[in-house]
């Protein structure tokens, strides 16, 4: 007993040893990653089998489908809308101008009417009153109207030569107011204008005067002297 008790004490005796080798921690990362990977890989394919084994996939991908192309046919119904539109706006500024230049057209022409028969009865004033021989002048289209209230007069008169290759008329154009002035009978004194005239074949005069205060007129009378004498005289009533 004791002999077995020394040999066990200076014996070489322990539990044995395995001699391993060691793997690096960055081989063991780049281990547990590619494990985590391939079961993430394998969950995701068993989802998208499971899914497409229920028929939720193929309905998905249908409404997408069918969403698309409700994008398109709206996306090209406002594209036919924005043409329409811009077309309308064209068409309406296109029209707009379009009325813009009849109305200035329209307006011309009635310009123009009422100048053509202002001429005609300017000329139709130069024609003689008689084939005869008359007066060397003539004095036509006397016309006078009152303004403001009476206190201005306006006028206007054609003098003409109604003969043909008549000589030049150098003489005055006298303009006589008559009426009533505080109640009295009254005559413009000196004449209410008085210009210089000289013409060839025909002229045309107007004016605005202004009336004496508290006078009336009720007669213009326009003459034409000449050296002294009268060549011409017309006379019109207001009332």
């Amino acid at each position: 007993m004791r002999l077995r008790r020394l040999r066990r004490r200076f014996a070489l005796t322990g539990p044995r040893l395995a001699v391993r080798r060691a793997m690096p921690w960055p081989l063991r990362w780049l281990a547990a990653a590619l494990v985590l990977g391939l079961s993430a890989a394998v969950a995701l394919w068993a989802f998208e089998f499971g899914k497409s084994l229920a028929g939720l996939d193929a309905g998905a991908r249908q409404e997408l489908k069918y969403l698309r192309t409700e994008s398109r046919d709206l996306h090209a119904q406002i594209s036919r809308m924005k043409e329409g539109a811009i077309a309308a706006e064209s068409l309406r500024v296109t029209e707009r101008a379009a009325m813009d230049t009849l109305a200035e057209r329209l307006r011309q022409l009635e310009a123009d009417n009422r100048s053509l028969r202002d001429d005609l009865a300017f000329f139709e004033k130069l024609i003689p009153a008689s084939s005869g021989k008359g007066a060397a002048m003539d004095i036509r289209g006397l016309q006078a109207e009152l303004m403001g209230g009476g206190v201005q007069l306006r006028w206007q008169v054609l003098v003409i030569q109604p003969m043909r290759n008549a000589p030049e008329f150098k003489g005055q154009l006298e303009l006589l107011l008559a009426g009533l002035r505080d109640g009295k009978p009254w005559t413009s004194d000196p004449p209410a204008v008085a210009r210089p005239l000289q013409l060839q074949q025909y002229r045309r005069v107007e004016g605005v005067v202004q009336v004496p205060e508290r006078a009336v007129v009720k007669t213009v009378t326009v003459r034409l002297t000449q050296e002294g004498s009268v060549r011409a005289l017309q006379t019109v009533n207001l009332e």
